[in-house]
């Protein structure tokens, strides 16, 4: 096969290590243009419609409507990553062109990175280890702390990091309110909420799992918010433009809420942003699902969304059943 990869700018070092590239030259010549940034939208075109497998991700150019109509030898695209909007357009999938991505690759370490920051947040871990840097020593138990057991948890989004929060959240006792119109079922332990309103109503922390799309960005309003009883708890690894991030940090500027947020809209704060010192604010910085660290040594063996992208491709030339492949309405509701 003839595999290509353009990249906007340098293809991205964590996905292109030479023990991936390895890999991928078991099914043929990978060819990586980088700079693709550099090129005119028809130059990238035909550098498409001239490979047999298209490898897109994280530091990809963007993939022209125009392929979907004439995709030359182009066959399969696998999207290595999660997001793709900004990559691959939805013509190509309506156009019956075989697109995958990571599935649920990252679900346990977004939801692990879920669930330390909520139990940071309703633990105030961040106030109490700069109470004990300044001097202090205990704080105020009559207003300050928590428990999961028995607190009223709701979960909006229950995809496959939903799902696995929940299997990390089950064990501390919580009552699991979930808001999914698209979940197909739930589990016998948890309540199926009708809306939005209904899950602020019902909960003393939100966890947010929700993709980023037209349905649901905006959709954490400051009226929701209101809702949340005092010391109530936000937290999301999602997709900052999920939430009305003005309101949420006029709630938490004001003392009343607490959040641990690993996402933002934009995915950043100036440095000298009053957030950066609240102390009933932790921020993660679009990190939280880190794997092990490797110090700066080459990695010797391949990270679970490489593994994924090895397989689509041992499966594509084998002619079998591709996993996560996308359609257009998981496409939709997907960031």
């Amino acid at each position: 096969m003839n595999l290509l990869h353009i990249a906007s700018g340098e293809a991205n070092r964590d996905i292109f290590n030479p023990i991936f590239r390895s890999e991928i030259a078991r099914f043929g010549e990978l060819r990586i243009v980088e700079d693709g940034s550099s090129l005119s939208g028809d130059e990238r075109t035909a550098l498409i419609r001239g490979c047999d497998v298209l490898l897109t991700g994280w530091g990809a150019a963007p993939v022209s409507a125009a392929v979907a109509s004439e995709p030359g030898t182009l066959r399969y695209v696998c999207h290595i990553t999660g997001e793709m909007r900004r990559t691959v357009p939805i013509e190509i999938i309506d156009a019956g062109i075989p697109v995958t991505n990571w599935g649920d690759t990252p679900a346990s370490g977004v939801a692990e990175g879920a669930m330390a920051l909520l139990l940071g947040a309703v633990k105030e871990i961040h106030l109490r280890v700069k109470h004990i840097e300044r001097g202090g020593w205990g704080l105020d138990p009559a207003t300050h702390g928590g428990t999961l057991e028995g607190l009223n948890v709701g979960i909006y989004g229950f995809g496959a990091i939903g799902r696995r929060f929940v299997d990390l959240l089950r064990p501390f006792g919580s009552t699991i309110r979930i808001f999914d119109p698209f979940a197909a079922g739930l589990p016998d332990d948890c309540l199926r909420v009708s809306s939005l309103e209904e899950l602020f109503d019902t909960s003393e922390a939100i966890v947010i799992h929700a993709a980023l799309c037209d349905a649901t960005a905006g959709s954490v309003t400051a009226g929701l918010l209101a809702k949340l009883p005092d010391h109530g708890v936000v937290v999301n690894t999602a997709r900052g433009g999920i939430i009305d991030q003005d309101a949420l940090f006029a709630e938490l500027e004001s003392g009343r809420l607490r959040a641990g947020l690993d996402v933002l809209d934009p995915d950043s704060l100036p440095e000298d942003h009053p957030a950066r010192g609240w102390e009933n604010l932790i921020l993660t910085g679009h990190h939280i699902e880190n794997p092990w660290p490797l110090d700066g040594r080459p990695a010797t063996a391949l990270t679970p969304m490489q593994r994924v992208c090895v397989e689509n491709l041992r499966r594509f030339e084998a002619g079998e059943p591709l996993k996560f492949t996308m359609d257009r309405t998981r496409y939709l509701l997907s960031t």
